[in-house]
This record gives structure tokens, sequence and C-alpha cells, in this order.
């Protein structure tokens, strides 16, 4: 899995660097409740200091492989995901990490974010799965995977330990043979044609078979 930057329109997604760690902590401390950590292994931070540690390290790791989500507009680090459990030889890997400030959440960047990590490994790798796994209590993560056009594969109880409880784990997952139809959508949503001058929606995204 290549640690190389991919270019969108709204975002770009690079790798994760420490000279990053200081916008991100910034961009994170604006969720003044430490909400945005609940369902993550890591987090709250208690300091930027603290947070700077952890992203040097993080930057470090080939899996996780770690990307900072760079707005477009003005430069700044405003998230982070990440690819693991990366398996190139069942073409199967997964997205996570996924750590999105109140300046990406809802935007087209966060969209855009996770299409151009879907592309690089469903369209540029060939990757045969692409995965989306999250705490079964964690129901924004849900509906994000829904609206990504991932399909829910089931429930693995008991999964796991954290933060000192259990964690039931919900599998989400797009497959490479329903890549070129997703693509099309995501490509027709994120085309600029599709905003008004607001930078409103004009059409959502949906993908064939949604409710």
């Amino acid at each position: 899995m290549p640690h190389t930057p991919m270019y969108g329109h709204t975002c770009d997604v690079v790798p994760l660097q420490p000279a990053h760690a200081a916008e991100l902590h910034a961009a994170f401390s604006q969720d003044r409740t430490g909400a945005l950590w609940t369902y993550m292994p890591t987090g709250p931070f208690q300091s930027e200091a603290a947070y700077c540690q952890w992203v040097t390290q993080a930057a470090t790791s080939d899996d996780p492989l770690f990307f900072a989500i760079i707005n477009k507009a003005d430069g700044t680090a405003i998230g982070v995901a990440s690819y693991l459990r990366i398996q190139p030889a069942h073409g199967v890997v997964e997205v996570g990490f996924i750590t999105f400030s109140s300046a990406l959440q809802k935007t087209p960047m966060a969209t855009e974010a996770m299409y151009l990590m879907m592309k690089r490994a469903l369209g540029e790798l060939g990757y045969r799965r692409y995965e989306w796994k999250c705490d079964a209590l964690n129901a924004p993560s849900r509906r994000a995977a829904a609206r990504l056009g991932f399909q829910y594969d089931g429930l693995f109880k008991q999964a796991l330990v954290y933060k000192g409880r259990n964690r039931d784990t919900a599998w989400f997952s797009i497959l490479d043979q329903d890549w070129p139809r997703l693509q099309a959508e995501f490509k027709a949503w994120l085309d600029p044609s599709n905003f008004d001058a607001a930078g409103k929606q004009k059409t959502a995204l949906r993908f064939e078979g949604e409710p």
C-alpha cells in the first residue's frame, strides 16, 4: 500500500507527519466535550504535547498506515484516517482510525477524503474487499458507512475490550464488483456543478438499493 498523497477537488489526503500535529490538535480541540474520542482506541489527549507524541509514533507505522486530511482551501490539517489490516495477498484492506474535526464533519471534504481512499484501494490497486468496522453502539459511524455505499456484513459480539468496556463490532464492506457503480455515483456527487454558490448540494449521494 503506497504511502503517497491522494489529491482531490476540495481536500488532499497526505501521509501523516509530525508537522501536522499542532493543526490537528487545534482542530480536534474544538470538541470541548471529548465526544470525538468516545469510540476511538486513543484519546482524548490532555495536551498538544501528548497528541504530538502520538502523531510522531503513528507517522512511523506501516499498518495502520496513517494519513492527514488537508483542507485544500487553506492548507490546514483537519482530520485523520488510515488503512489497516492491509492484506495485499488476499486483496483485503480496512479503513479506520477515522477522526474528523468539526471543520470536516458533514462536508464535501469528508466524503471526498473517503472516496479518494476507496479509489486508491479498489480502483488503482485492485483490492477485492474494502472494509469498515465500528463499535455497534456508534450510530453515526454506522450511518456514515451506509451513506458511503458499504454493505452491512454482520455483528461480531464481544470482539474486543477497549477503554475498559466490551465492544461488539459491526462489519461493513465494499466489494470490487460494486466499485464501478459506486465510483460513478461519487464522481457525479462530487462534481462542482452539484453544489450551489453557498456550497449546498443539489442532489444527495444515494446508492442504488438504499431506502
